[in-house]
């Protein structure tokens, strides 16, 4: 089929001037004249260039530290995104020329973050721009203003074929017959669209979970093997070893915890004592565990040949232990503070409080982890305070989802699908993914969901629970 290119009419009121002026009436031929020609030549009136007051649109922008970019569509401001969290949609509101700018080369766009609403205004400056990083000279300067994260300099120019709407507005693309899909599926597609696919994600290629018989089973490419029967699997970061906690008494609440070699199906008590919620170190050579004193909960380190000579790893007292974020550092929390446990420095305390904010309310059984590759980015699962209208509850009418938490800027957004009781969140190895498990125990058949860090992707990965990646 042969596709008709449009022209972009990015400044409508020039083109608007230009076209009446070249439109106007011829004049009449003056009258000739008896006078004798002068000998000098008169100077022409000058005839001022129009200018544009319509504002710029179709503009990709970016900064430097931080590494940061920004799509302003056909509206405004559609997407912003930044190095190591996930993109933001923005929803364009008004456009505002700076009056304090005679030249009429300056613009605010005003904007809402979807997720959070928190405001965000964009200036754009018809200006000269360089970013210091190489040698392209931009055409606007560019300053992002948002509420929660701050402020983002950096340089902007037109890039119409990078905007899918543009390319469909002038039926560069055929748009799609939409005319089946409800209005709330096309306000979500149209947000959606603004996203780019994720295609740089790797799918696990080791993992551990609960069937439905409580049997934990590690799964490794085509290996599937049956550890035991246990709670808390760990599968380290290269598939090879399995810790779980297992009772240990029939009459009291007592654990120990298991290493299970997957090659030759061999399983050992690595500590025991009342021990829970045993984590693998990055490289494996340590593990990290909670251990009871009688009245507190302390983290204790092994080394994995040997388990025999562990130690105390800080004097905090905790309730849960929620993984290691550096070789030497380990989140853990109680019911009022997160606390990010080092080996060399004072403990860095996070009130619970500013995480889960007045939305979802703190329990024992909450789970935190720390994005792989920023340390910044929390995966928290939780209870709401009150669950949202339609959604699936537990005996006591409550709902569990799981929401992303960014320390630094307090930004809270919801991950978790509406209609779902979701729990036991975990981040895949690329930091791009996260595993699930779907469904409300104990009235329902219990999975593992994968969902992209976006909220797209949403998909069945397997028919067991409580999941955990190796690699």
């Amino acid at each position: 089929m042969r596709i008709r290119q449009v022209i972009p009419i990015l400044f409508l009121p020039t083109l608007l001037c230009v076209a009446a002026h070249a439109q106007a009436p011829a004049q009449k031929p003056a009258a000739k004249s008896t006078t004798p020609p002068s000998t000098q030549t008169p100077a022409q009136e000058a005839i001022p260039s129009p200018v544009s007051r319509h504002y710029p649109i179709l503009i990709v922008a970016h900064g430097n530290e931080p590494s940061w970019s920004l799509r302003l569509g056909m509206k405004g401001p559609e997407r912003l995104d930044r190095v190591g969290y996930p993109p933001i949609i923005l929803d364009p509101a008004d456009i505002v020329a700076d009056q304090a700018d005679p030249s009429g080369n300056s613009w605010t766009y005003n904007a809402k973050d979807d997720a959070t609403g928190a405001s965000v205004a964009v200036k754009l400056t018809r200006e000269p721009c360089s970013d210091n990083m190489s040698d392209t000279k931009y055409t606007f300067r560019v300053e992002v203003d948002h509420a929660q994260i701050g402020q983002l300099k950096g340089c902007g120019q037109s890039e119409p074929e990078k905007f899918p709407e543009f390319r469909k507005k002038n039926q560069l693309d055929m748009p799609e017959d939409a005319s089946d899909t409800t209005a709330k599926d096309k306000e979500k597609d149209k947000k959606l669209a603004v996203l780019d696919p994720i295609t740089n994600s790797h799918p696990p290629l080791a993992v551990a979970y609960v069937d439905s018989a409580g049997r934990i089973i590690v799964a490794r490419g085509n290996l599937h093997k049956t550890a035991g029967t246990g709670t808390e699997p760990a599968l380290s970061h290269d598939g090879r070893f399995l810790l779980y906690t297992r009772s240990t008494s029939t009459t009291a609440p007592q654990r120990s915890i298991m290493l299970y070699e997957v090659d030759s199906g061999r399983s050992t008590q690595v500590a025991g004592n009342n021990v829970r919620q045993p984590f693998w170190s990055p490289d494996d050579a340590h593990f990290a565990y909670l251990k009871y004193d009688g009245k507190n909960w302390q983290v204790w380190t092994a080394p994995t040949n040997a388990p025999d000579k562990a130690m105390l790893f800080s004097p905090q007292y905790v309730d849960s232990l929620h993984g290691y974020v550096s070789p030497n550092t380990l989140l853990a929390s109680d019911t009022q503070n997160a606390y990010f446990l080092s080996e060399d420095k004072p403990p860095q305390t996070i009130p619970l409080k500013d995480i889960y904010g007045e939305t979802f309310q703190i329990m024992s059984s909450d789970t935190l982890r720390a994005n792989p590759l920023n340390p910044d980015l929390l995966l928290v699962s939780a209870y709401y305070v009150n669950a949202p209208a339609g959604a699936p509850t537990d005996q006591v009418g409550l709902n569990e989802t799981f929401f992303l938490y960014e320390i630094r800027s307090h930004r809270r957004t919801i991950l978790g699908p509406p209609d779902t009781f979701a729990r036991n969140a975990e981040w895949s190895r690329d930091g791009l993914q996260i595993f699930f498990t779907r469904g409300v125990p104990g009235k329902s058949t219990l999975s593992t969901d994968r969902i992209f860090w976006d909220t797209t992707g949403l998909k069945r990965y397997s028919s067991g629970y409580n999941l955990v990646i190796g690699k």
